[in-house]
């Protein structure tokens, strides 16, 4: 009964996803006597946890009660009270927690606060199922660094545009309905000057009550038109450009902060993917979701950067055009790149390769 009430947890933590960046996703249950008498999830960053919505929907039948939380109830003050003070509250008689917080304001001290006052507490109940619903979340919270999700879409050879640059549309109706979803999971987005440049992209959710993710271009001598709809945008103030220190002074960089778009300056013009993210990650963005180009997700493949991704492959074939990917070769297979946990998902005559570390 443990794993069938944590599941029904797990779902409603998933109702979560894309709006609680760069909190977990975390769902709840108050069960008693064989009845389901209370259920929540973290609907909102700065919102009220799952616990509290559970609790709050319980009312006087917690007294006695199991909670099946999926992460571990937290035990400090944030933008909310702590967690495990209301359950002591409430007299839940029985916790049973999916997996630890790995936050160092957490990290164990919930638990015991509920153990402390009498609480009997089970952990570990469908635990690799929550951390991998978390895995974000657990990235960002131990490394302070963002996760980092490809996407890409490609011709059965290969190719992510023609030679002459157009791109509309490799991939159909459906798997790139599927990308505006991840757009809307992701906090960031982000892309080099030559897409920005040559596709003219929004990056945006366009889902419905979607969260639009912080847009951010890697643009090293800064040459982002002002024309741009990236420019256009940035009154949502999550427009970013990732530039040479050395424009730091110039009358463009001036003109971008004007217009609400920050600028992250680095030393020289050719940037490391992973100082790119420490970066992001001190902006409190979690998670970067890498639209391209090729030279852009070729250097996250070179530098081992990437923590996951989905790469859509359409039943074209171009011949000629741009690779995804290039930079690098192996003199032999066993060397090469191997995408792990790897799965397959179908878009009507589309397919997709998901992977994650």
């Amino acid at each position: 009964m443990d794993e069938k009430y944590m599941d029904l947890a797990l779902e409603l933590a998933k109702k979560g996803k894309g709006y609680v960046n760069p909190n977990p996703m975390v769902g709840a249950v108050v069960v008693k006597d064989g009845e389901i008498v209370g259920k929540g999830w973290h609907k909102f960053f700065g919102g009220p946890h799952a616990e509290v919505y559970a609790l709050d929907e319980a009312q006087e039948k917690a007294e006695g009660a199991t909670l099946y939380v999926t992460l571990e109830p937290c035990s400090h003050f944030g933008k909310t009270p702590p967690c495990a003070e209301k359950i002591k509250k409430m007299k839940i008689k029985k916790c049973v927690i999916a997996c630890l917080d790995p936050n160092p304001l957490v990290a164990g001290r919930g638990k015991k606060i509920l153990e402390d006052a009498g609480i009997e507490v089970v952990v570990g109940v469908r635990e690799k199922e929550a951390k991998e619903i978390n895995k974000v979340f657990l990235k960002y919270i131990t490394k302070k660094n963002p996760y980092l999700f490809l996407k890409c879409a490609i011709t059965l050879d290969g190719k992510i545009a023609t030679n002459y640059k157009d791109s509309k549309w490799i991939t159909n109706e459906k798997a790139r309905e599927k990308v505006q979803h991840l757009r809307h999971e992701f906090m960031g987005i982000m892309v080099g000057i030559n897409t920005l440049i040559n596709d003219n992209p929004r990056l945006t959710a366009r889902i419905e009550n979607g969260v639009n993710p912080f847009r951010i271009v890697v643009d090293p001598y800064l040459k982002t038109p002002f024309e741009s709809n990236f420019v256009n945008m940035a009154d949502d103030n999550k427009g970013i450009i990732i530039t040479s220190s050395e424009n730091k002074d110039s009358v463009k960089a001036k003109e971008f902060e004007n217009k609400n778009i920050k600028l992250i300056y680095m030393e020289g013009y050719d940037f490391s993917v992973n100082e790119i993210l420490k970066k992001v990650g001190e902006l409190k963005i979690d998670s970067v979701l890498l639209e391209g180009g090729s030279f852009l997700i070729s250097k996250a493949f070179k530098e081992n950067r990437i923590d996951g991704g989905e790469i859509f492959i359409a039943p074209k074939i171009l011949g000629g055009g741009l690779p995804f990917i290039n930079g690098f070769d192996f003199k032999e297979i066993k060397d090469c790149f191997h995408l792990e946990n790897v799965k397959f998902n179908v878009y009507d005559d589309n397919i997709s390769v998901e992977f994650h570390k």
